[in-house]
Formats: structure tokens, sequence, C-alpha cells
């Protein structure tokens, strides 16, 4: 069975596993009321609207 002749230093172990664990960017939809970028899913916070209805009261 294969042994590795050295230990792998943690520096080098993280440099190998740095790129997994970046996040991807939420992806942004266009509110139907308003035309503001919101997430999906998401109450709109410019007019609070939700499922074309108004659910919450948003002071200007």
């Amino acid at each position: 069975m294969a042994v590795p002749k050295r230990k792998t230093s943690k520096a080098r172990r993280d440099t190998r596993r740095n790129n997994v664990w970046k996040l991807a960017t939420p992806g942004l939809v266009k509110c139907p009321k308003c035309g503001e970028l919101k997430l999906p899913h998401q109450v709109c916070k410019a007019c609070g609207s939700y499922n074309g209805r108004e659910v919450l009261k948003v002071s200007e």
C-alpha cells in the first residue's frame, strides 16, 4: 500500500482546498410591481409586495 513520505503541511493542504468553499452570488430578479432588484421568493424591500399583493407597509 502506498504511504506518503512526508506530512502534508497545513498551508499546502489549505491552498489545495481554498477554491472549494467559495459561495456563489445569489441570483437577483426584478420585482414585478416596482422593478427593483430583489432576492427570489422574498418580500420586496422597496414596495413591500410578495406574490402580487402587499405584505408589508413601507414608509417613504
